[in-house]
């Protein structure tokens, strides 16, 4: 064997990058699937598993990807303007077709501002909490935004038993301190922390806040954008 050096993680990243794609056109698929055999599929559990858990592991390889990029200084935010309530809109339906097949009453409820942020990260923070939304409601999500305090706040609720006191947080999350024995909740959480932190203006910089509550009672995640 050779001794030519092989940067691993730039390997792993293209490998991510290449089943990411991959997941993404089998997601398109399934969505197609359910659209033509609405009759068998749309309350099919173990269709319901199987787009699920892909979805999941294509939230779990953007995050991968963000953290890459992140770790090699080349993740930014694109920061653009944006009507919100358009943006959840547009967001909810891609995940809306999952919703109705496993009888998740979804809804949202925001102001009719304007925020400034960059689409795809934040997209890639909501896919991964709206995920893990569906995994611990019992039947209800609620996507809520607003203006508090000068911030932007995009909140997802949901009617499940809330977040243990041990993840409830709020500010910046540091890698070291993540606990990723627990699943990749953990992962999520340092992504969309780190989304966050790409968004400041002036002294000011975005966060993340859990805790439970909300209207339903159960856990509510947020991330706050200046």
């Amino acid at each position: 064997m050779n001794n030519q050096n092989i940067d691993f993680s730039m390997v792993l990243a293209s490998a991510v990058h290449d089943m990411k794609n991959s997941l993404g056109m089998l997601l398109n698929s399934l969505d197609e699937l359910r659209c033509e055999e609405k009759t068998s599929l749309g309350e099919s559990s173990r269709f319901n598993t199987l787009q699920y858990e892909a979805e999941r592991m294509h939230n779990d390889l953007v995050q991968l990807l963000g953290i890459y990029r992140l770790g090699e200084n080349n993740l930014s935010a694109h920061i653009e303007e944006h009507f919100v309530p358009d943006f959840l809109s547009e967001h909810l339906a891609r995940h809306t077709p999952l919703l109705k097949g496993l009888g998740i009453d979804v809804a949202i409820e925001a102001e009719d501002i304007n925020g400034f942020f960059d689409e795809d990260l934040l997209t890639g923070v909501l896919n991964n909490t709206i995920n893990n939304a569906i995994r611990y409601t019992q039947k209800k999500i609620l996507l809520t935004a607003g203006e508090r305090d000068g911030y932007l706040v995009i909140g997802v609720e949901d009617d499940g038993q809330g977040y243990p006191e041990a993840m409830q947080h709020t500010g910046t999350l540091n890698f070291g301190s993540l606990d990723f024995k627990s699943g990749s909740t953990s992962l999520g959480l340092f992504f969309a922390s780190s989304v966050a932190k790409l968004h400041s203006e002036g002294d000011r910089t975005g966060s993340i806040k859990l805790h439970n509550g909300g209207t339903f009672g159960g856990g509510v995640f947020e991330i706050w954008l200046p």
